[in-house]
């Protein structure tokens, strides 16, 4: 089971980004589905998640910039970031969601978005 994130890079800030995470090995489209970050010198917290109903729920950092989606025909999740800011930098992770809130079971390897100001 993969989950593989790609998209990340360097942008100014303003600028836009399409982070893009394909399952590989899981029936994703059962799963609760979930974009969280890392900055450095901080805890890992939550961006987006999405359910397999289409549900979505954003942290207040990400409302209005951030829309997360998922295409359960490629197998792949979402996540279009515009107005991008400094403090978005980070690693961004992808994450398949526990039944019923409980967290994550599964990670995928991160990918470093960087938003020069």
């Amino acid at each position: 089971v993969q989950l593989q994130a790609s998209g990340g890079g360097l942008v100014q800030a303003g600028g836009s980004l399409r982070l893009s995470c394909k399952a590989i090995g899981i029936n994703f489209k059962n799963y609760d589905m979930g974009w969280y970050r890392q900055a450095p010198g901080k805890q890992r917290e939550m961006v987006a998640t999405i359910t397999n109903q289409n549900n979505s729920n954003y942290a207040d950092s990400a409302k209005g910039r951030f829309t997360i989606s998922r295409d359960n025909a490629k197998n792949t999740l979402y996540l279009q970031m515009n107005s991008l800011k400094s403090e978005d930098t980070a690693v961004y992770y992808c994450a398949q969601l526990a039944t019923g809130g409980a967290g994550v079971d599964r990670w995928g390897k991160g990918t470093q978005v960087t938003v020069s100001s």
